[in-house]
């Protein structure tokens, strides 16, 4: 499964990077979000490919979702798909959005890649072993190398968004110190944690699931952990919730160690 996902997310990554180098309009959806021909593009070469290889999977996707399509059961299994995490990057012609592929199984991240293809960046992750990959220019694999989190670091590195901050984001990493501060974009930022470049990603803004779970995935696999602010992992298949709508994150903390909740 996750040589399929790694095919898929370099072949959606070479369509992005033609209209990113193209240049394409950018439309609004009714959250006022923008959305662009790379995000539907890259979203049809990802769900042909997963409906083909593993037809028994419920998948849910962005802009399916926001188009009103969704499964109405997902099983202990679904894929998640965000075919263009960073789509303001993006817009703005910055380099790290990313295309994310997860499996989620009984509501955890379970294996995931998260690739940004206008720097080459490529992570992936399923139980026990997280990757950074080697991709050439013609997105052809080149090598690979394991990576796991590290325990932290003096002064500790916090990612943050890039364009989505907010006070109490800011308020967080005053309250820690000295700390390092990373700003990046998309789901690059648990793969700093999961790569080690990073320690901590406190997210008090706005996420669904499809931001996430590819990220999360990788972080896991490496040894770390994502956990709402009451100190639970993060869980995903969210529906019917009370106080949001289907697949909305609650605020987390994604982090280096598994054993920490900030």
């Amino acid at each position: 499964m996750l040589a399929v996902f790694e095919r898929l997310a370099l072949a959606a990554g070479r369509e992005v990077m033609r209209v990113f180098n193209a240049g394409c309009a950018v439309d609004r959806k009714s959250d006022s979000s923008p959305v662009t021909e790379a995000d539907r593009e890259s979203e049809k070469i990802i769900l042909a490919g997963l409906r083909a290889a593993f037809p028994g999977i419920p998948c849910v996707a962005e802009e399916e979702a926001s188009a009103g399509i969704m499964p109405p059961d997902l099983g202990d299994a679904f894929f998640l798909v965000d075919p263009l995490d960073g789509t303001k990057e993006f817009v703005n012609r910055r380099t790290d959005f990313t295309v994310n592929i997860a499996l989620v199984r009984n509501g955890v991240p379970e294996i995931g890649v998260v690739f940004a293809p206008c720097t080459g960046r490529f992570f992936s992750g399923r139980p026990g072993r997280a990757e950074t990959i080697e991709v050439d220019a013609d997105y052809q694999i080149t090598g690979r190398q394991p990576i796991s989190v590290r325990a932290g670091a003096t002064p500790l590195a916090v990612v943050a968004s890039r364009s989505h901050n907010t006070p109490e984001t800011e308020a967080f990493i005053r309250d820690l110190g000295a700390a390092e501060i990373v700003s990046v974009g998309s789901s690059l930022k648990f793969c700093l944690v999961a790569g080690a470049e990073a320690d901590l990603y406190p997210r008090f803004g706005r996420t669904m699931e499809w931001d996430t779970a590819a990220g999360d995935a990788v972080l896991r696999a490496a040894g770390g952990m994502t956990r709402t602010l009451d100190g639970q992992p993060l869980t995903y298949g969210k529906r019917n919730q009370a106080d949001d709508e289907d697949f909305a994150n609650p605020h987390f903390v994604a982090s280096g160690k598994a054993a920490s909740s900030a």
